[in-house]
């Protein structure tokens, strides 16, 4: 393509300047401004936005800058270079004259070794910034456990506390039976020895109000004992108390086996990674999450279950969580595997989706919080709902977790929509499909709550989607779903300041057990 304005950015559209617009070329021959480089810039990878080449970067300063083009801009603007002793902005100093060509050289190699020392630094930092949120959620994670452990000594003292009542009453009953029954045992000597008929009346009037009051003992016991609500809460609480033992560790205190910790160019979450998987783990099974018996429920809620998948690019796992009674898939991620996490193999959950309907879910979320889950029903027989699951799961490495809506269109009109999923370079130019053919049967719809494709089927970026708002007479094609909850959060993100604050902090699938 032709560039009639070499004197701007191709991306921002803004001419090229002498500060923070500063014309970089990458490897591949384009041309941009060193912000939009910067911008540009995701896990040290940058993706050219006009040939798609991707080049390793961390930051603008690794790209040259073409000072052919600044001269162009130059001339274009008909400014000439002065002298430097009228430039009233800070002068460029040329190369010192004097210094031979060896000692140049040597001052080049130093700058070049303080640039990749500051490249090192910048990595470094942010792997460190990475694990200390990793070691802020084990730490929410011990204080929720925590809370927890207190929550069950305190059922535990209210059940000793009403045992302790319950035998006090035991005590006092048996102490009243024995003394009763020694009564009784007295009056059968007495009435063997009587030899008139007034002590034959005497003991056995005694005797009656003995008997009496031995009746009504025995009457007490039946009403008073067992207590129903003491003997429960005992069973229920040592129950609950001995399942929660059994799963906590019981290798306490015990040296741990030594771990290998990678070679010195491992990354620290990679470290990380390495250690928590030498921790032993529990497998589960598919009817264990169908049956969702109490130990299983506890695990699912404390975060400790969760979908793996092995390949030769490592091990990847999936969250399932439970919420109002639903469990949910999250996508597969390179993430530390908690401490004695139990598992289950990606492959055989996601094998329990219903091939007709399938349920997928997306938390959208802006200024620092999520604010709602959208659900949306999808029709697996067309090859857009099955790539959208892809996405939503992470099975093919992609997903559409931390991708930022793109634009509204007819923003209060009938008809009006938003748009997202550039999983690729999240600004629109990406999104490429991950199903080679993805021609099928398709709907057409003008409710709002539709999901459809705004790009043909054989363009790059037909893995974004689109979800109407509003309704309209006009028929909106390629629909492959509709929202069925949490359209209420899509309009709220509409009618935020700036739809591309709006994230997609977490997408899954529901899961059918």
């Amino acid at each position: 393509m032709m560039d009639n304005n070499p004197e701007e950015c191709s991306v921002c559209f803004n001419n090229y300047d002498d500060n923070q617009l500063r014309p970089g070329t990458l490897p591949c021959g384009h041309t941009f401004c060193s912000q939009c480089i910067n911008n540009g810039i995701k896990n040290g990878q940058l993706t050219c936005p006009s040939c798609r080449a991707e080049h390793a970067a961390t930051a603008a300063t690794r790209f040259p800058i073409n000072y052919a083009v600044e001269a162009l801009i130059r001339k274009l603007k008909g400014i000439e270079v002065v002298p430097e002793k009228t430039l009233s902005a800070k002068p460029i100093k040329a190369p010192a004259r004097g210094i031979s060509k060896k000692l140049r050289s040597l001052v080049q190699e130093q700058k070049s070794f303080i640039s990749s020392l500051i490249t090192s630094c910048e990595e470094v930092l942010s792997q460190l910034g990475e694990y200390r949120g990793q070691l802020g959620d084990w730490k929410t994670h011990h204080l929720q456990l925590q809370d927890k452990l207190y929550d069950l000594v305190e059922q535990n003292k209210s059940a000793m506390k009403l045992l302790e009542l319950e035998d006090t009453s035991v005590v006092d009953m048996t102490t009243q039976g024995e003394e009763g029954k020694t009564q009784l045992q007295a009056m059968l000597g007495n009435l063997d020895t009587v030899n008139t008929a007034q002590e034959v009346d005497t003991t056995i009037d005694t005797a009656d109000e003995c008997s009496m009051k031995m009746e009504d003992w025995l009457q007490k016991c039946q009403e008073l004992f067992p207590d129903v609500k003491t003997v429960h809460t005992s069973v229920k609480v040592q129950e609950t108390i001995r399942e929660a033992l059994e799963m906590m560790i019981t290798e306490t205190g015990a040296t741990a086996d030594p771990v290998h910790l990678g070679d010195s160019a491992s990354s620290i979450m990679n470290i990380v990674q390495e250690i928590t998987r030498e921790i032993p783990q529990k497998q589960l099974t598919v009817e264990d999450l169908r049956r969702m018996r109490e130990p299983v429920k506890r695990l699912v809620e404390a975060g400790r279950v969760l979908a793996v998948q092995e390949d030769q690019d490592g091990r990847r796992s999936a969250r399932i969580t439970l919420q109002d009674g639903q469990l949910y898939l999250h996508p597969l991620l390179r993430q530390p595997t908690p401490a004695h996490a139990h598992t289950l193999q990606e492959s055989e959950v996601v094998g329990v989706l219903d091939p007709s309907c399938t349920l997928a879910f997306i938390d959208l979320g802006w200024a620092g919080s999520t604010r709602g889950r959208v659900t949306i029903r999808l029709t697996p027989d067309t090859p857009l709902a099955r790539q959208f699951v892809l996405l939503c799961t992470g099975q093919r490495g992609h997903t559409y977790r931390n991708t930022k809506l793109l634009q509204v269109c007819y923003k209060g009109l009938p008809g009006e929509w938003v748009e997202g999923g550039d999983y690729e370079s999240k600004d629109g130019w990406g999104g490429a499909p991950l199903l080679p053919d993805l021609q099928g049967l398709y709907r057409r719809s003008g409710r709002a709550g539709a999901v459809w494709s705004l790009w043909g089927l054989g363009d790059p970026r037909c893995a974004q989607f689109v979800i109407t708002t509003r309704d309209s007479r006009v028929q909106c094609a390629r629909v492959f779903g509709d929202v069925v909850s949490g359209l209420d959060v899509v309009r709220a993100a509409v009618n935020h300041s700036d739809i591309r604050e709006v994230t997609v902090v977490d997408c899954g699938v529901v899961l059918p057990l």
